[in-house]
């Protein structure tokens, strides 16, 4: 059998058990620039998800804001930050007790829409995720949107 050897980085972040075929999707949310040397893996085989998506990030460091994104999308990720060649931190993503300005109300009437104020839910519950909005109030479950990045 043969082994496709993947070579390490310096310094970036490792985004690793991403459930199969959301990779793609946590990378359109980091929003990357074109000076980012980016390497993904899709559908590798895996003891622990069976199948899963390997995504590194050469000279980027990723906020606490990016790792929530992750944690809606890929709530099994690890994130890996890497220095001088070795793993310097390493973390499970995890969805925090609120989430501030990354998610869209799924209310069309709600202010949040029409008004210069950032969206704010509370955490009802992480599995399955349920989210309150803090100024509609409206909850939300399967109807969750991240919100369009500029």
């Amino acid at each position: 059998m043969k082994e496709l050897k993947v070579s390490a980085i310096n310094k970036g972040t490792v985004i690793d058990h991403i459930p199969a075929g959301r990779g793609l999707k946590v990378l359109e949310i980091l929003n990357l620039s074109g000076d980012n040397t980016i390497l993904i893996a899709m559908n590798v085989r895996s003891g622990k998800l069976g199948r899963k998506d390997i995504i590194k990030v050469e000279g980027k460091i990723l906020n606490e804001e990016e790792v929530n994104k992750i944690a809606l999308i890929a709530p099994s990720a690890t994130v890996n930050i890497i220095e001088n060649w070795e793993v310097m931190e390493k973390r499970k993503v995890e969805i925090p007790d609120e989430i501030i300005g990354i998610i869209e109300c799924a209310n069309p009437n709600c202010i949040t829409h029409y008004e210069e104020v950032t969206p704010k839910f509370k955490v009802l519950s992480k599995k399955p995720l349920k989210l309150k909005c803090h100024y509609c109030e409206r909850t939300m479950e399967e109807d969750i949107v991240l919100k369009h990045l500029l």
